[in-house]
């Protein structure tokens, strides 16, 4: 039967515009008919991908994301003094073993996830092509690996339109990230002086507007974490700390966007985690009417923690059991090394 860890989460975020949309604005969504703040599920999985708490814990488990596959071998190649028409030609073979290449180049159309497994076999390949050797075709089509141990890619799936058959289903389900109150946008009108005026000089040397907001975010995951184990090769070690490292990077690490200027290095003052084998659900519906007065912090718990006590008597226990993190000014409720413990219960026995 099918596991599934749920976490809810709620983060202050300052003053900041750590997700911006085409047009450099803090991106929004209409919710419960007011106007909200939102991260997107792709800018808070690459901050936590690419933080130092997964680069730390699952360290030689992590992939990478790029175009520029081919770029690297024929680097290597043309570092090895081979000529640039054939270190072209070799480089193309390889990369567009994982995707479809730009005209005229060894650059990947669409970003490809490496595991690292399929990083050793690119770099062992490169090194017996710069050395001359004569490789067989199938060294090529093997390049790309169905079976890995990447722990991001196990979380976050991939897709490979070349190889098909080497995808990965996501484990994770991110949703957006969205302010449980209404939002307005502002706009931080800003000067710059030239260090270099002189008394009779006192014009600006530079002016500009950054948008920005401030707010309270509702976050949630679903984490299957059968897939999760199934993905990594039925590797519970690895399973449990790719689970643990993902709870700490969404409670402890925000998207970057602007934060030289803005400061927004938040924690979350809330979380709800849960484990069952019920259908999953979010609770955002909490939130529908929009959270209002000076207690924010307090009402969004109280909504969020009501609204799971109602699902349950309406529709039976959502989840076999819970525990939560609490952190205000004026109280702390549990731990973050708690909260870790009960996820990974399911990976133990």
């Amino acid at each position: 039967m099918t596991q599934f860890v749920q976490l809810h989460l709620l983060v202050s975020y300052p003053p900041a515009n750590p997700n911006r949309d085409d047009a450099g604005k803090p991106k929004t969504a209409m919710m419960g008919g007011v106007n909200r703040m939102r991260i997107s599920s792709q800018s808070l999985k690459r901050a936590w991908r690419t933080s130092s708490v997964f680069d730390t814990a699952l360290a030689g488990h992590l992939g990478i994301r790029t175009k520029r596959l081919g770029e690297e071998v024929r680097n290597k190649l043309l570092a090895a003094g081979m000529v640039e028409s054939k270190a072209n030609e070799l480089a193309a073979q390889v990369a567009g073993e994982f995707g479809k290449l730009k005209k005229d180049s060894v650059e990947i159309e669409q970003l490809c996830h490496v595991t690292p497994e399929e990083q050793a076999a690119v770099d062992a390949l490169a090194t017996k092509l710069a050395a001359g050797e004569t490789v067989d075709e199938k060294v090529f089509s093997a390049l790309v690996k169905a079976r890995h141990k990447s722990a991001d890619v196990a979380l976050f799936g991939r897709m490979l339109a070349a190889k098909p058959d080497a995808n990965t289903e996501a484990a994770a389900q991110v949703a957006n990230a969205i302010t449980v109150h209404a939002v307005m946008l502002e706009d931080d009108f800003f000067t710059a002086v030239d260090d270099l005026n002189t008394k009779d000089d006192t014009g600006a040397g530079h002016m500009g507007e950054t948008p920005f907001a401030a707010g309270l975010f509702y976050l949630y995951l679903c984490i299957d974490t059968n897939l999760l184990l199934e993905n990594l090769q039925g590797d519970k070690a690895l399973a449990a700390t790719a689970l643990d490292s993902l709870l700490e990077a969404a409670a402890t690490i925000s998207p970057s966007g602007m934060q030289n200027r803005f400061g927004n290095r938040v924690r979350a003052s809330y979380i709800r985690a849960e484990r069952g084998s019920q259908q999953p659900r979010s609770l955002s519906v909490a939130f529908l009417k929009p959270v209002a007065g000076k207690d924010m912090l307090d009402t969004a718990i109280k909504c969020l923690e009501g609204t799971a006590q109602n699902m349950d008597a309406a529709y039976g226990a959502c989840v076999d059991a819970s525990q939560r993190l609490i952190v205000d000014t004026e109280k702390t409720e549990g731990s973050l090394t708690a909260l870790k413990a009960f996820i990974c219960e399911v990976y133990r026995g």
